[in-house]
């Protein structure tokens, strides 16, 4: 309980709208039960399930590391109140929309959504420009470990990238969308799958497209930046207490570049992937070849880093001259 209370001072706004999501986390999954409509292919309730969890885990990081400002803490605590409340409205708008089963992007239709439209629209950029002011206040002002701090700035630009790439579904125009809206039969602009139009089949949970590209792959990987590379920092860290050659601050920060640079490298991979129209588990070589050499180069690296510092911890050994009868 003493941790929950001291989470819950992180950032109020912040914290508040975790609770929220928590709350509406747990509506949604209700209503995957009892609610048995679809909309593209897909339960109405599971888009505001999927942005529920995201959200929790996506303002409690945020809140998590404003709590770790010592300077600027009142630009902080504007700027995650910002985020707080133009998240809240967008998931709002979400989970309103699927309740009504109605989407909630790509929407042109008439009546209540040309109110919802621009304020949807508004919160997403204002969101955007506050994410972009945070990053650069927390990446240059912390006290925290080289490692951690390293962690968290990476992190910071991944995540800030993978908002960006949200972009791409809004200007990704399927077959025959922009014909029916000129024509005034459609009401839909965009979409999330390439080569192939949205609702098909896809993974469980996540709903993945398993026929075709989906940019959601790349949105979520490059969000989630943000909880995952300072988890690797922390990990370091946990593990240094028994691995001499992790016991290095030099050693860590310079796995956490490793793993941030290949984390990076695997964003850019399954959104070029989404781009060229392969489902994220059906790769052709080019992708596989791609992947590979990622792997390889931060397997290298990685040793390479291990290596050198394993050589650097061997005493030296001193010859002694020897007698002469």
């Amino acid at each position: 309980m003493r941790v929950v209370a001291a989470a819950l001072r992180w950032h109020r706004p912040l914290m508040i709208m975790v609770v929220a999501m928590a709350g509406l986390t747990a509506v949604a999954a209700i209503g995957l039960l009892v609610d048995d409509r679809t909309l593209t292919g897909a339960p109405v309730w599971l888009k505001p399930l999927k942005f529920g969890i995201s959200s929790v885990v996506y303002a409690g990081t945020l809140a998590w590391l404003l709590s770790l400002q010592r300077r600027g803490r009142r630009w902080g605590w504007w700027l995650g109140t910002t985020i707080a409340v133009t998240l809240s409205v967008d998931v709002a708008i979400v989970a309103f929309q699927a309740a009504r089963a109605k989407l909630s992007h790509y929407n042109q239709e008439d009546g209540i959504n040309e109110v919802l439209q621009p304020i949807f629209g508004g919160s997403i950029y204002l969101m955007l420009i506050a994410v972009v002011v945070l990053s650069v206040q927390l990446s240059l002002r912390n006290h925290l470990e080289r490692p951690m701090a390293m962690a968290i700035r990476a992190g910071l630009v991944v995540a800030l990238l993978g908002m960006l790439s949200g972009f791409l579904m809004i200007f990704n125009a399927q077959p025959g969308q922009v014909a029916a809206l000129r024509a005034g039969t459609g009401t839909v602009i965009g979409g999330h799958s390439v080569g192939v139009p949205d609702g098909g089949p896809g993974l469980p949970l996540t709903n993945w497209s398993t026929t075709g590209g989906d940019l959601r792959v790349g949105h979520f990987v490059g969000l989630h930046a943000l909880q995952l590379l300072p988890l690797l920092a922390f990990s370091l860290a946990a593990l240094s207490t028994k691995v001499a050659l992790l016991r290095a601050e030099h050693v860590r920060t310079r796995l956490v570049l490793i793993g941030s640079t290949a984390y990076l490298g695997f964003f850019a991979l399954v959104v070029w992937q989404a781009l060229r129209g392969q489902p994220l588990l059906a790769p052709d070589l080019l992708t596989l070849g791609a992947a590979g050499g990622l792997v390889l180069a931060t397997v290298f690296a990685v040793f390479a880093v291990l290596g050198a510092q394993q050589r650097a911890q061997e005493p030296v050994r001193v010859v002694e001259p020897a007698a002469h009868g």
